[in-house]
């Protein structure tokens, strides 16, 4: 009786030396718990990487413009000082979602940029341009102020002490049937010259302004 002949090793296998592998064979059993471990590995990469990255941009499509909202009458608000007023900035979570700003009339032997419809009334935002922790208007000083890390602005809202890259942020305004209204929020730098929303810590004067350009989704 003839001896039984063990097939060949393939040509794809037989050359590395790796046992177990005959003719016909294009994926041996290490090759192919090899291949499950790195697709298992690449799927546990995923599921920490994925979620990681949508926390990192998404922010960069977030949409926080509101639309205009009314806060009072124009003879609730002076030349010469700054009243607060509630806005809301993040609909549908209540008291959370409120924010204040500081509403003072234009004065024009202060207000150095141009008038125009949107700015008969300086809202200022009391996000500190540092670190976003909010700021406090102090009427005896004529400053605002920022508890956490130091940062003092003017009665126009420009650092003059302190970390903040910039000066605060503002919001356009207008008068609308007879009342005072808040607009989109927008960036300033140090000459008070516009731009589209930053966030905090992003400076505006110089090469700063093209260094962190504004989420498309509020720019102005």
């Amino acid at each position: 009786m003839a001896p039984t002949r063990r097939p060949s090793k393939s040509k794809y296998t037989a050359d590395r030396g790796v046992p177990g592998a005959f003719e016909g064979e294009t994926v041996t059993r290490r090759r192919f718990m090899t291949g499950t471990a790195h697709g298992a590995g690449a799927l546990a990469t995923m599921g920490f990487a994925l979620p990681a990255l949508a926390f990192a941009i998404g922010p960069i499509f977030n949409n926080d413009t509101l639309g205009w909202q009314t806060i009072g009458t124009p003879d609730m608000f002076p030349d010469d000082n700054y009243i607060p007023a509630v806005i809301v900035i993040a609909p549908g979570i209540g008291e959370a979602g409120n924010s204040t700003v500081y509403i003072r009339a234009r004065n024009a032997s202060i207000d150095t940029t141009p008038p125009t419809q949107f700015n008969r009334w300086i809202a200022i935002s009391t996000r500190c341009a540092h670190l976003g922790c909010p700021v406090r208007w102090v009427p005896a000083s004529e400053r605002f102020i920022c508890p956490c890390h130091g940062g003092v602005y003017d009665l126009q809202g420009v650092r003059v002490g302190g970390p903040p890259p910039r000066p605060l942020d503002r919001f356009f305004t207008r008068l609308h049937d007879g009342y005072v209204q808040v607009g989109a929020r927008y960036s300033v730098n140090s000459e008070l010259r516009a731009f589209s929303p930053r966030d905090p810590g992003e400076p505006l004067d110089g090469i700063g302004q093209y260094l962190y350009p504004s989420r498309p989704s509020v720019r102005i």
